[in-house]
């Protein structure tokens, strides 16, 4: 599967508190209907920030996440992900945001406030998604591959902490020089997220390896 006929349809300026941006939205259509329960991104919103081609630049491929980027959850580190992410970028003068439109890991917002509520009954992040009928994670992410593509980058310095999205994108064609640690400081309200996250999906995160 691939996403062929992913179009840049806008660009413009984008002057943010970490720098200035040009943002840009591509949309694309996959050839074959979601996998695994979970929903298509359609559309994908590219922040780029100076000279992305002289050097592999910084790139953060973030799922939307509108509890935590818009409304602060502490029940997850997404918004603090992305303000960490942000903040290398604009530090570095060049890199590139990719929000992709996968809430709750691909289930969609509804889904994922469902699993919200299976979590308050005992349920981890993982649990409540299988109870739910879904993946752990719908994920994927061939759509940012393809829009690195057209912005003619081929090797990146990624800020992640999972593992999957550098198989991705290595498997995409695009190279993974190095792999940048976007871990936050832990606090309480989102430990269990992030030990399930660590234990259950191969999250690297040095603050849990002590407590093996």
């Amino acid at each position: 599967m691939g996403f062929e006929s992913v179009k840049k349809i806008a660009e413009a300026d984008f002057p943010t508190r970490w720098g200035h941006f040009r943002i840009m939205g591509f949309e694309g259509a996959p050839p074959e209907p979601p996998a695994l329960n979970g929903t298509h991104p359609e559309g994908l919103v590219a922040l780029v920030m100076g000279d992305i081609h002289t050097t592999p630049p910084l790139v953060r491929i973030h799922s939307q996440c509108l509890t935590g980027d818009v409304f602060g959850s502490l029940r997850c580190d997404c918004r603090l992900q992305l303000e960490l992410a942000l903040d290398m970028i604009g530090k570095a003068g060049a890199g590139i945001l990719l929000y992709e439109q996968q809430e709750g890991r691909g289930i969609g917002l509804m889904a994922k406030l469902r699993a919200y509520e299976l979590q308050d009954q005992g349920m981890d992040t993982v649990e409540a998604n299988v109870e739910l009928g879904f993946a752990a994670d719908c994920r994927e992410y061939e759509m940012p591959a393809e829009t690195l593509k057209l912005l003619g980058v081929t090797a990146v310095r990624l800020i992640t902490n999972n593992p999957e999205k550098v198989d991705a994108l290595e498997s995409a064609g695009i190279a993974v020089v190095e792999r940048v640690s976007a871990e936050v400081a832990p606090q309480e309200s989102f430990a269990g997220y992030l030990r399930t996250k660590h234990e259950k999906m191969g999250h690297i995160l040095e603050s849990l390896v002590g407590e093996e």
